[in-house]
């Protein structure tokens, strides 16, 4: 669970219930700096002169605020908009693109109005009938760490359970997932968890849950029946990787259960970087150990006009052969969304 320094409340979010509820539960607690706002200029209260320390203390800093805008964003390839309920993560992960996407201080914010933003989700999904419309909880966020003050995941898989023309997926990369056992999902949400070796995690992926707290979560959703997935991302090249990811996935085969009411689905993502994300790692990491050598990767053009940091294609075409071949050995009921 994500416990903040600091929590800036903007203007009139404790009308709503979870602005209120998250007041009352963190109000009293001494090591915990609450700020409410007459505006909702919220930046200047997130200290730090430098990337370094504003990275830093922007996410030990909690934002309860109301989504104004609500318009959905299009979500490709996962899904057909973003679900916006939470936006940023606790973690710092190194090699993150949110880094690049969330400015200098990437706050993690809470949208008390869920209300509103799920009556606009049900306008885009009687915009698509009789198709069936997938929406993606994950896309600027992890909202797990937060979901036990929020509740905001639960309104959703509940809304979702009720809908047979949509479908609600999200992905993380923590274990707080006990509120979430027992709800009505009718297997209209898709819980994935992205996994990595203990390496890469160990290495790179600071303040998230460990490989084996992952898997043991990854467990209890597939057990009450939710469509279970994992996203092996973002999957490195180094000495010993595939030994180490042939032994992640044995882990996972002996510990999924025998009797999935779905097919547990896997996303392969191979490490790749921007110019910009790189620049702005090093600065926020400066001592980093990440592959991003420029002439030891491919340049490649994306699908928004900017370039990225790929394996070769030899590397790439490697790494579909070996998950293709694990996977197909392994895992009897399964689907492979993608390797690239």
């Amino acid at each position: 669970m994500f416990i903040p320094k600091r929590i800036i409340f903007e203007k009139n979010v404790l009308k709503y219930e979870m602005g209120k509820e998250i007041y009352l539960k963190f109000k009293d607690k001494d090591n915990i700096e609450i700020v409410n706002l007459t505006s909702n200029k919220y930046r200047e209260h997130i200290p730090g002169e430098d990337l370094f320390s504003q990275y830093r203390e922007g996410k030990r800093t909690l934002i309860v605020g109301i989504k104004k805008g609500l318009k959905f964003q299009t979500c490709k390839p996962s899904a057909h908009y973003q679900l916006p309920l939470v936006s940023g993560c606790m973690g710092r992960c190194e090699y993150c693109y949110l880094n690049t996407r969330l400015g200098d201080k990437p706050f993690i914010k809470v949208h008390v109005n869920v209300d509103d933003i799920l009556n606009q989700a049900q306008k885009y999904i009687d915009e698509r009938l009789p198709d069936i419309t997938i929406f993606e909880g994950s896309a600027t966020s992890d909202p797990v760490p937060v979901e036990p003050y929020t509740n905001s995941l639960k309104k959703a898989i509940e809304f979702f359970g009720c809908r047979k023309d949509a479908r609600f997926r999200f992905v993380t990369k923590y274990n707080d997932v006990d509120s979430l056992l027992n709800l009505g999902h009718n297997g209209h949400t898709e819980i994935r968890f992205s996994i990595n070796t203990p390496s890469i995690i160990n290495q790179y992926e600071h303040f998230t849950a460990s490989s084996e707290k992952r898997i043991e979560a990854s467990i209890k959703v597939a057990q009450a029946g939710y469509p279970t997935g994992f996203l092996v991302a973002p999957l490195f090249i180094y000495p010993n990787w595939k030994e180490e990811y042939h032994n992640l996935l044995v882990k996972l085969k002996n510990r999924l259960p025998d009797d999935l009411k779905f097919p547990v689905t896997f996303e392969v993502i191979s490490h790749r970087y921007t110019a910009v994300a790189k620049n702005r790692i090093n600065e926020i990491f400066p001592e980093n150990k990440l592959p991003m050598s420029d002439e030891e990767r491919t340049f490649k053009y994306g699908q928004f006009g900017y370039g990225k940091y790929i394996y070769p294609k030899e590397t790439i075409a490697d790494i579909k052969k070996f998950f293709t071949k694990e996977i197909e050995e392994l895992f009897s009921n399964k689907e492979v969304k993608y390797i690239i």
